[in-house]
């Protein structure tokens, strides 16, 4: 029987003790490969294009260096590469940068082990997850989705405005199938037209947008 494949991760923080606090968390999970770490831009680069990971989680602070930069940088790249926001901020102006970014998680660090794990394993699959104090804020900020107009919203069915209502309050595809008796395929091709319907490229910009109009 053949064991399933481990998430490989890197780990890009410019402290040290974290790097190796946040290796020794994640190894004792089967699930988890930590491949390398990180601590600035340019080291995660050359990491990421080295090590090949699935998942990159990403501090936004690196020295004097933004960890968005670093962000954008893997958006370019030929191949599929996640990126977790792992940070203690949880002001506006950071979250909007990590959703133009491209980032597909935002976590506050007082997560707990076994939660991150979750988080980096639906992040693996293409979901995206957010902390619940970034949710609760998420409608106040001036995201890309200002620029999608409510006439959008006239596109989606009663069906996918439903898909959206759980997208925006983080829930996985499994998780979203499992409340409305749908599997994980037709889920993803729900929030693939909604992200197309909308004009946008994210679940992340997608949840933003659904709590700024907060419709039902």
């Amino acid at each position: 029987m053949n064991r399933p494949m481990k998430i490989r991760l890197l780990i890009v923080d410019d402290h040290p003790m974290v790097q190796v606090g946040l290796r020794t968390m994640l190894e004792r999970f089967a699930s988890i490969e930590v491949v390398g770490e990180a601590g600035t831009n340019a080291e995660a680069i050359a990491m990421v294009a080295e090590t090949l990971p699935d998942v990159v989680l990403l501090d936004v602070r690196l020295g004097g260096e933004s960890g968005f930069t670093t962000c954008r940088e893997i958006q370019k790249l030929e191949r599929t590469v996640r990126v977790i926001i792992l940070t203690s901020f949880s002001d506006e102006t950071t979250i909007f940068d990590a959703v133009t970014a491209g980032a597909d998680a935002y976590l506050l660090k007082e997560i707990d082990g076994a939660a991150l794990v979750r988080a980096i394993e639906d992040v693996a699959k293409g979901e995206t997850v957010l902390d619940p104090a970034v949710r609760r804020i998420f409608g106040r900020v001036n995201t890309p989705t200002e620029a999608v107009g409510r006439e959008n919203l006239d596109q989606l069915s009663a069906q996918e405005r439903r898909v959206l209502t759980f997208v925006a309050d983080g829930k996985t595809n499994k998780q979203i199938g499992e409340v409305m008796g749908l599997s994980d395929k037709t889920v993803k091709n729900y929030v693939s037209n909604i992200l197309e319907k909308l004009g946008l490229s994210r679940r992340s910009e997608a949840a933003a947008f659904f709590v700024r109009h907060q419709y039902s």
